[in-house]
């Protein structure tokens, strides 16, 4: 189940012009967004466990993207 909402999503595709956006390319743009996300987090929390931290830091994300 999608754990980001579609308007955000669906804002960001319309953003650059005037086009219409489907309903599938947005669906599209976020699971693409969620499953990144989701890969992101894991590695961040490999980092901050590996440093013997029980907080995810922003260094902790930048590292891991």
């Amino acid at each position: 189940m999608a754990e980001l909402p579609l308007a955000p999503c669906e804002r960001l595709l319309k953003r650059p012009g005037d086009l219409r956006v489907s309903e599938d390319a947005t669906r599209a743009l976020r699971d693409i967004v969620e499953d990144y996300a989701k890969e992101v987090a894991e590695k961040a929390n490999r980092f901050a466990r590996h440093a013997g931290r029980k907080t995810i830091n922003a260094d902790d994300v930048k590292l891991a993207r």
